[in-house]
């Protein structure tokens, strides 16, 4: 399948969700901004924006060409007391922005930064979705604070309590770029090696199209990432589910499908990597073989 860039027809969200298309979200800004110098890590506020803007600019346009068709704006923003409040941890402060939301006649999507132990109050992921959904979102779902993994059990519980309610809604979920099975309640935060140490568990763009296929076979089809989320990621997503999309992503370019750009070669031996059974079956070393596997969180 050769890239052809993405389709002209413009058509709202709800209606691209209503009738099965995939929508590709955006990726990494605060974490991958601080790794090339435009945010300063601490209360990660977004003043590139104004002292960088052309660095923002191409994020954006670097996620635009992986693939995603929906980029949020750039204005999280992280001060003392927005962080003692923990936005959006407490389904009662997301219920609220919904109700607030609804008042614009736009459609609402809210996704919640937690786990399968749900909120701060242990208000459970389903019954999350459901207080979301009768407040008046029409997509609900998870980002942030974890990896695939558990952001995909979280959602799968999501569905689970909005099916027993008896009610409908489009899931959405954008994980980490991380692997996280060692965290805690409070996600990645709580882990030894958050913000500057992080780089062992970045997915590989395997994992990632593997994530795609797995959200998409559990209904999602809002589908993107979070933190430590790079374009090669979103491309990973466009790339697995280009078969239903019916296009690759203008990336893909630059890019062969499981290695197949490896067949040209000199060395045998890599040339024997360009199929999609060595990469799916490959369980990649760290190359610490001092550091243990998982950590402890330190809360």
């Amino acid at each position: 399948m050769a890239p052809a860039g993405r389709p002209g027809a413009k058509k709202g969200i709800l209606e691209r969700l209503e009738s099965g298309e995939v929508v590709i979200g955006d990726g990494s800004f605060l974490i991958t901004l601080e790794k090339r110098g435009y945010v300063k890590a601490g209360l990660w506020t977004p003043e590139a924006v104004i002292e960088h803007p052309d660095a923002v600019r191409q994020l954006h346009m670097e996620f635009l060409r992986a693939g995603s068709n929906v980029m949020q704006t750039f204005t999280f923003s992280a001060s003392e007391d927005n962080m003692e409040s923990k936005y959006f941890e407490h389904v009662e402060e997301a219920v609220w922005a919904v109700e607030v939301l609804k008042e614009s006649d736009r459609p609402v999507a809210v996704t919640m930064c937690i786990g399968p132990e749900g909120d701060m109050h242990d208000t459970t992921p389903g019954e999350c979705a459901v207080r979301l959904v009768k407040a008046g979102a029409s997509i609900v779902g998870v980002n942030c604070r974890f990896g695939p993994e558990t952001s995909l059990k979280t959602t799968e519980l999501m569905k689970e309590g909005l099916e027993r309610a008896g009610l409908k809604a489009h899931l959405m979920v954008q994980p980490l770029g991380f692997h996280t099975p060692d965290c805690g309640k409070e996600g990645f935060v709580d882990l030894p090696e958050y913000p500057f140490g992080l780089e062992s568990r970045v997915a590989t763009r395997w994992d990632i199209q593997k994530y795609a296929r797995e959200a998409y076979n559990l209904g999602v089809r809002y589908i993107g990432g979070c933190c430590g989320f790079e374009p090669y990621h979103i491309r990973a997503i466009a790339e697995e589910l280009a078969p239903e999309r019916g296009f690759l992503p203008p990336a893909s370019e630059k890019h062969g499908s499981w290695g197949s750009g490896l067949d040209m070669h000199t060395k045998p031996w890599i040339r024997a990597r360009a199929r999609r059974e060595y990469w799916e079956n490959l369980l990649p070393a760290s190359g610490r073989p001092f550091c243990p596997s998982l950590s402890k969180p330190d809360a």
